[in-house]
């Protein structure tokens, strides 16, 4: 198996086929199904192309070998939105058919996802009443829209995900998310910012062999400043921002943006996944963006 996009989505058009369900039979079948648009959408974040209606463009020289029929840019948006869920199932099924799970190791972050950058697009963005103000403290710079909060494995494989207003207590929606997964006899590496004793009390309850975190500078040193342990979840966070487009997401609604995150978040367990079938275990996903 080579680790190419062409064969990335063949093996992932069966997986898709075995896992998804199936839909009620209707009078005409449709010229494209759910497997097959779930691994159209996961070959649009691979190339890069955040407009839906340039990635259909060139999906017509470049993908119309695996896909027989390639929809125009309402129908594609319509159907990719309906299919979130779906989006989501595929990403807990990677998950646990990666070796990745296996990992006694879960790393704990959270990162921005803007949706608005003037005054007047908060003002008449759909957004309006669900984001919110928030502050990066990694980059110093302050934005309005919603936090990725993501548990993943070493390699930086998904295991659950949440999105919260971006002035969200970090500790409470990261608690709510973590009550979802199994801890017990894991190792979390979380940021300082989820120091805290009620928090720490949480890890304990859920099982949690340890709870590390770099030390805050108004506490008594534990566990030092973990740097090296920081730049690897920073380069987990940099590839769903730099390769992955997660700040380039697009999206005007609610459900858009869910969906968007969610794709995103796919193709990234899709490529550590393939990568693992290929033999070369790891996070390089340039092998896929052409």
């Amino acid at each position: 198996m080579t680790a190419d996009l062409d064969t990335l989505l063949t093996a992932l058009y069966v997986l898709a086929d075995e896992v998804l369900p199936r839909r009620p039979r209707a009078r005409r079948r449709p010229k494209i199904t759910d497997a097959e648009l779930v691994c159209l959408a996961v070959a649009q974040i691979m190339l890069d192309i955040p407009s839906e209606r340039h990635f259909l463009r060139f999906a017509i020289s470049r993908l119309s070998h695996l896909f027989p029929y390639l929809p125009k840019q309402p129908g594609y948006n319509k159907r990719v939105r309906a299919l979130a869920p779906q989006i989501v199932r595929l990403l807990n099924v990677i998950a646990f058919c990666s070796p990745s799970w296996c990992d006694t190791i879960r790393l704990l972050d959270s990162t921005p996802v803007p949706c608005g950058a003037s005054r007047e697009t908060v003002r008449r963005s759909e957004f309006a009443g669900q984001a919110a103000d928030g502050y990066c403290a990694s980059h110093s710079r302050y934005f309005w829209g919603f936090r990725l909060y993501l548990l993943c494995a070493s390699d930086g494989m998904p295991i659950a995900f949440e999105l919260a207003p971006a002035n969200a207590s970090e500790r409470e929606v990261a608690a709510e998310m973590l009550r979802r997964v199994e801890l017990d006899g894991y190792t979390v590496i979380a940021d300082k910012g989820f120091a805290g004793e009620e928090f720490e009390a949480l890890m304990r309850a859920l099982g949690a062999a340890l709870f590390l975190r770099p030390d805050r500078k108004d506490e008594q040193p534990r566990f030092g400043g973990l740097g090296g342990v920081r730049q690897w979840v920073e380069s987990i966070i940099d590839t769903l921002k730099g390769q992955l487009s997660l700040e380039d997401h697009g999206a005007h609604t609610m459900p858009g943006l869910i969906t968007r995150v969610a794709q995103r978040l796919l193709a990234l367990a899709a490529g550590l996944w393939h990568n693992w079938q290929t033999g070369i275990p790891g996070r390089h996903l340039t092998a896929y963006d052409h």
